[in-house]
């Protein structure tokens, strides 16, 4: 069995599953962790960041569809449109996509789009999934998702204060993003924009719609592409962008107007689990490339090699379990996506995006702290995986938001908790008096 598979899970794994996740680990080892760093050079000797992208992705692109690895993440159980495979078994493959960069946009699985693929194929038009979803399911197209807003707490997605106003047969846009990842790169044609359309609607809950705006449209600009902990993210970026009197056409409204929060539960679920199958990918990444540093022969410190310290071994230990508990949570909430749908595994997911996040930070930052100065610097990937997955703890909602709906649903079960717990100490009670004590409780 591969080890790649948890022997838990494994009689849900069907042999295409299985060797799609040999070609993968293959292809991801030998092509794309080695590209991870031609994509930096070359990037560095097109001497500018933006408004170009590494040639090497789409020689990869080109591997990857030869080989059949692509449009894996739509899950057979809700799309038509993907490779035929699970969200359980989408996950351990995306746990080994996550390793490298590039690797997740190498087989067209890459985010925003997965997100915004997800979108149009469940809720777009004939003539929106002809004109957007066909080029993002083919590749030859990027997408940005525009929800976060600078202005508003937009962790209470209602504060989303974009106006979008009926005019005619088009719709009128007025407003301010932030966040908007993947409108840097040059291949970005289409964004997916959550703004309000009824501010006057009864329920704050239909106030809101979501659009399709194509990247270049009057009235869009680009106003700058902001840092993560001093990386810029090019040429993927993350814009921030105005909207001033920006018209498009009716037609590019999606399902209907008020339907936003209905469209947005539908896409973050999925997007927040695929982040977290990736981030398990880097962690393990991390714990492979700390247990390279640390059996360095070159490596000693204090008359041993890094190795022969406890704690050290003891970082091992604890990044080995830690990745292995997490990994359980993650296929839990695949699992239970498969079996109803990413509102039915609301909890689920939630437990998969705040949990691994935060332990694929520990794992990464002990990785860092065993290579030193080496850790921190762009000799190593590092340092830019630990800024990336700091960002996902903020990403798809914080996770204060996530904990707190989880505390207020599981608390919920107060009253059926009360009741057993009384039931409880009064069969305490009776098995006092029959050996001839009294109830003290």
């Amino acid at each position: 069995m591969s080890a790649d598979i948890p022997p838990l899970v494994a009689d849900r794994v069907s042999q295409k599953a299985r060797d799609t996740l040999d070609l993968v680990k293959k292809f991801v080892e030998e092509e794309c962790m080695p590209a991870d760093a031609v994509a930096r050079a070359q990037m560095e000797k097109q001497g500018q960041r933006w408004g170009v992208y590494p040639p090497v992705i789409d020689d990869l692109k080109a591997k990857a569809k030869k080989l059949g690895l692509w449009n894996i993440f739509l899950s057979k159980t809700h799309y038509a449109e993907g490779a035929g495979l699970t969200n359980l078994e989408y996950g351990l493959i995306a746990m080994i996509l996550g390793k490298s960069s590039l690797a997740s946009e190498a087989v067209n699985c890459a985010a925003p789009d997965t997100g915004n693929m997800e979108v149009l194929a469940k809720y777009g038009t004939d003539a929106q999934k002809k004109q957007w979803l066909a080029p993002l399911l083919d590749g030859t197209i990027r997408s940005a998702f525009l929800m976060t807003e600078p202005k508003v707490a937009s962790s209470d997605a209602k504060n989303i204060s974009l106006k979008m106003e009926r005019q005619g047969n088009e719709y009128v846009l007025n407003g301010q993003k932030w966040w908007s990842s993947g409108a840097g790169d040059p291949r970005c044609k289409i964004y997916i924009v959550l703004g309000k359309t009824n501010p006057n609607a009864a329920s704050a809950w239909e106030q809101h719609s979501v659009i399709l705006v194509p990247a270049g449209t009057p009235g869009v600009k680009i106003e700058r592409y902001l840092s993560v902990y001093g990386y810029d993210d090019a040429p993927h970026g993350h814009a921030e962008i105005t909207f001033d009197n920006v018209r498009v056409p009716a037609s590019s409204l999606v399902l209907g107007e008020g339907r936003g929060f209905e469209i947005i539960q539908g896409r973050l679920g999925p997007g927040r689990i695929h982040h977290a199958m990736r981030s398990l990918g880097s962690a393990e990444r991390a714990l492979e490339l700390m247990i390279a540093r640390v059996n360095d022969p070159n490596r000693k410190t204090f008359g041993k090699q890094l190795n022969q310290h406890g704690v050290i071994m003891e970082w091992i230990a604890r990044s080995r379990m830690e990745i292995d508990a997490a990994r359980l949570v993650v296929l839990n909430a695949s699992i239970k996506i498969d079996e109803t749908d990413a509102k039915g595994a609301q909890r689920e997911i939630a437990a998969a995006k705040v949990m691994v996040p935060a332990m694929a930070l520990q794992v990464i930052d002990r990785a860092v702290q065993s290579h030193g100065a080496a850790g921190v610097s762009q000799d190593t990937p590092l340092a830019s995986m630990w800024a990336h997955m700091r960002t996902v703890r903020i990403a798809d909602g914080p996770d204060e938001v996530h904990l707190q709906q989880m505390g207020r649903n599981e608390n919920k079960r107060n009253q059926a908790i009360l009741g057993k717990f009384e039931q409880q100490r009064e069969r305490v009670r009776q098995k006092l008096r029959e050996y001839g004590f009294e109830p003290k409780l």
